[in-house]
């Protein structure tokens, strides 16, 4: 069992963060359609933190990750990542990974092709702060296995690889909506462990559950439809 310990050092040999790096999102709205999902959302993450958002079903969790993400437009707000020296970054989209509920692999194509795809439409050239394919197969505890059909993998695997996604293409924030889904108890841990290596390198995770994900220190964030949320602690 390499991954842990393996993705760490590996990170840290490779990985030169974002320090001092603060993401702002200040008085967010959004609607489906006509009808107005949440309002009044505003948090602000430092390099390290997380936060969890939690809610019933249709409370806004995923809707606020996409707008973080910058796949929808607010109603109303911004969302802004600055760093240590208070210079406006890139659009927070162009530095942020998004799980989504689906995987986003081809199910025809090789798990290492998928993977390949990934790495070189994410990674903006710095491969440097990145893992290698089967590096991330170690880490997410599926090595050896990457010349196979994304879609002959069981849900479980298929959940492993597409969170491989974040390692192979270095990006300082991430965006997970429910990112244990399908996943077993051992494998909730290891995900726990790979987020954790991720903030320790001054990375950022927002990330929308159902359960405790076993994050240290996060703050929570309860979804609660169109009245907004409120924020809470979580660790």
């Amino acid at each position: 069992m390499v991954h842990f310990g393996f993705f760490c050092i590996a990170m840290t040999e490779k990985l030169n963060p974002l320090k001092g790096m603060h993401l702002d999102a200040v008085n967010l709205a959004a609607r489906r359609g006509e009808d107005l999902i949440f309002q009044d959302i505003s948090f602000r993450l430092e390099s390290g933190e997380a936060l969890v958002l939690t809610g019933k079903n249709g409370s806004g969790k995923s809707t606020l990750l996409r707008v973080v993400a910058g796949l929808l437009r607010p109603d109303t707000g911004t969302v802004a990542l600055t760093d240590s020296d208070g210079d406006a970054q890139r659009r927070v989209g162009e530095v942020s990974h998004y799980l989504g509920h689906r995987n986003a692999m081809k199910s025809e194509l090789t798990v290492a092709e998928n993977l390949i795809f990934w790495r070189d439409f994410l990674c903006n050239g710095n491969i440097n702060a990145a893992l290698s394919i089967e590096e991330a197969a170690a880490a997410v505890g599926l090595p050896g296995i990457t010349h196979l059909p994304f879609g002959y993998l069981s849900a479980g695997q298929q959940r492993r690889f597409a969170f491989a996604k974040l390692l192979v293409a270095y990006r300082p924030i991430w965006l997970l909506d429910e990112p244990t889904a399908a996943l077993d108890a051992s494998a909730d841990a290891l995900f726990a462990a790979l987020i954790e290596t991720h903030r320790q390198t001054g990375g950022i995770v927002i990330a929308a559950t159902h359960q405790p994900l076993g994050l240290a220190e996060a703050g929570e964030l309860r979804m609660t439809g169109f009245s907004g949320g409120d924020m809470g602690a979580w660790g």
